[in-house]
């Protein structure tokens, strides 16, 4: 059976970041120029991730579970994996980050957000179970996950990132960075090719 084409489209940003960081805004213009007929929603997520995921999830509660999609870069793309989780829509993910209590716990504090350092918020304690309450197993549909993941990424270690989606669709590359510097030039086509919109 073939996927509906895609009508909605969600797309998640990295911690730290925000609807201003470079892939987001390549996104929105390619959505914007060439595919005016989705749905296109990127969200300023809370620092809480508990609420990250209560404001997406209450954002998309009357979208086409059949036809949405959702992109996640970095600590997106672990928010990502639990939005398709729950509603077994295709997703592309970003460098996902896939063990972010283990690795934010070393941000706990005031942070500045990267496309506005006068922009601060706090990273709390709790927010690190709140992580932990999101980790989700295998996927169950790993046909519907698309990863991009660099071997050169200065963040995170892209063999945990390969080994958490077996069965899914990966396009490992040999160096590259965490930001995916090269994401419009070499890699938003296959993105929006495996969205397949309409």
């Amino acid at each position: 059976m073939n996927p509906l084409p895609t009508t909605h489209l969600l797309y998640l940003h990295g911690f730290r970041s925000s609807p201003q960081s470079t892939k987001a805004r390549q996104m929105a213009q390619r959505v914007a120029e060439r595919h005016p007929q989705l749905q296109w929603w990127c969200p300023q997520l809370p620092p809480s991730p508990r609420e990250a995921i209560e404001f997406v999830m209450n954002g998309i509660a009357q979208w086409p579970r059949s036809s949405m999609a959702v992109v996640g870069s970095s600590l997106g793309g672990f928010y990502a994996t639990h939005v398709t989780g729950m509603t077994g829509c295709r997703a592309v993910l970003l460098n996902p980050a896939v063990h972010p209590a283990r690795d934010l716990s070393n941000y706990i504090g005031e942070q500045t957000a990267w496309h506005d350092p006068a922009e601060h918020f706090y990273f709390r304690p709790e927010y690190i179970d709140e992580l932990r309450a999101l980790e989700l197993g295998p996927p169950a549909r790993p046909e519907q996950i698309f990863a991009i993941i660099a071997k050169g990424d200065e963040l995170l270690d892209w063999r945990e990132m390969s080994a958490r989606y077996p069965g899914s669709r990966i396009k490992l590359m040999e160096d590259g960075d965490h930001a995916l510097s090269d994401f419009e030039r070499h890699h938003l086509d296959e993105v929006m090719a495996f969205i397949d919109p309409a």
